[in-house]
């Protein structure tokens, strides 16, 4: 098994990520804030202004630690990467399967299935304890409207409709979304981003980039091209079986913990502020407390639905993309895609 190793988060403006012999330093402001062992570390998030030396890129690429540059709102920008691992033969079975519109369509069944089906779990379990009955009243028929899209996914729907169906999901989901938070000085008025306009798609939008840092990095792990997925559409520069697998996870992964930093009063709304483009984005305080916020929900632990075993949660993208390994090479007769109990 796997073990859950840290993810280093750097956030403080103008630091330099240095190597020292097989430890990675953060500096600033002309001192040494950190040093943490390469080998303790499974990547490195940079947000911001943030450089590095080609040392320390030589030693993450060597040692399969992934280096990625994010702005501060989260925005991917680049990312640092060693040889491709894995075996060739995986790879072309993966690029043929992901050219075959049945093979296509039939893991982003799965996906669709477990995206939905998670969403519908994180609505009914806000329902069932929620102090205003009519909004555990319209939590309630949001998840009763997805499980009747779960029953029309049919086992001959092609990809078009498959995301018709994801679609019409995502919408039931977010149009209830604004009862899940209970704290007034929170709203929502639907998902937007690029640039996000409310605090709430803030958070969401930086931990979604985050989320996607730690898949990628588990399918290369494995050898396969997160670029290539079957949900979501070829187009350069996105990482489409990367976002396929975080379908799947991102109602419980990111969802909850946004929820429960609001609901827990553990960010206020003063942590935000609006640009002049009207993007709103989070004081260093308030990212600092989200990303630990983050890191603390992947060390719970969870029984896996499919492998039947206790792991904890950041080991979760890791599976997943060994399972989608497993079936691509025909250990599996399909993608056991993870829903959430």
């Amino acid at each position: 098994m796997k073990r859950l190793l840290n993810t280093l988060f750097v956030t403080t403006s103008e630091s330099y990520l240095a190597k020292e012999g097989e430890t990675v330093v953060v500096r600033a402001e002309g001192k040494t804030k950190l040093r943490v062992p390469i080998h303790n570390l499974e990547g490195i998030v940079a947000l911001g202004r943030i450089g590095a030396s080609p040392d320390l890129m030589e030693l993450c690429g060597e040692r399969g630690v992934g280096l990625s540059f994010l702005t501060e709102t989260g925005r991917f920008k680049a990312r640092i990467k060693g040889p491709v691992s894995g075996n060739v033969l995986l790879r072309r079975a993966h690029y043929r399967l992901a050219d075959d519109p049945s093979g296509a369509a039939g893991v982003a069944r799965a996906v669709i299935t477990s995206k939905t089906a998670n969403c519908r779990q994180v609505l009914l379990r806000a329902a069932r304890d929620h102090p205003n009955k009519d909004a555990a009243q319209s939590l309630k028929e949001a998840a009763k409207q997805m499980e009747q899209i779960l029953l029309r996914l049919g086992p001959e729907d092609p990809l078009d409709a498959l995301r018709g169906h994801e679609g019409e999901a995502a919408r039931a989901y977010f149009g209830v979304f604004a009862h899940l938070i209970t704290i007034q000085e929170f709203s929502f008025d639907g998902r937007n981003r690029r640039p996000p306009l409310d605090p709430v798609n803030a958070m969401l939008s930086f931990l979604y980039s985050v989320l996607a840092h730690d898949v990628t990095s588990a399918l290369e792990g494995v050898g396969l091209d997160p670029a290539v997925g079957f949900l979501h559409r070829d187009r350069p520069g996105r990482p489409g079986l990367a976002l396929d697998l975080m379908e799947e996870l991102r109602p419980i992964l990111v969802d909850r913990v946004v929820l429960t930093l609001i609901n827990r009063r553990q960010v206020s709304a003063q942590g935000f502020t609006k640009t002049e483009t009207g993007a709103v984005i989070m004081d260093d305080e308030t990212r600092k407390t989200v990303i630990a916020a983050y890191q603390n929900r992947k060390q719970d632990e969870i029984r896996h639905p499919f492998l039947e075993e206790r792991v904890g949660f950041g080991l979760v993208p890791h599976l997943q993309a060994r399972l989608m390994a497993r079936f691509i090479r025909g250990d599996l007769d399909g993608y056991p895609a993870f829903i959430w109990r």
